[in-house]
């Protein structure tokens, strides 16, 4: 059984055509001035730990690097946390192949 499209273009248009005033938000309440430096950033329903201040020593270079997709796939099916993985095997190269 079919049942009737009321047609979503001309819902937009009435929506679009609508403009804010005072009345919509007159229920809204206002944010306390600490509400973004001291609200706590959920992820999963779990707390985000945040770093505040500066990085803290050595200080990581952004960049843009090429690497084949199986070398990231394989570091990305390990979840969280996958750029710090190649990080650290690219450190751990390092530090074995370096001349002293």
């Amino acid at each position: 059984m079919k049942e009737k499209s009321s047609g979503l273009k001309s819902n937009l248009k009435k929506i679009d055509s609508h403009i804010l005033g005072e009345a919509d938000y007159k229920d809204i309440p206002e944010l306390p001035e600490n509400f973004f430096t001291d609200g706590q950033l959920l992820l999963d329903g779990q707390p985000v730990k945040r770093r505040r201040g500066k990085q803290k020593a050595p200080v990581k270079k952004q960049l843009t690097v090429r690497l084949n997709s199986d070398v990231v796939d394989f570091f990305k099916d390990q979840g969280r946390g996958w750029q710090a993985k190649i990080n650290k095997a690219l450190v751990d190269y390092v530090k074995a192949h370096k001349h002293t």
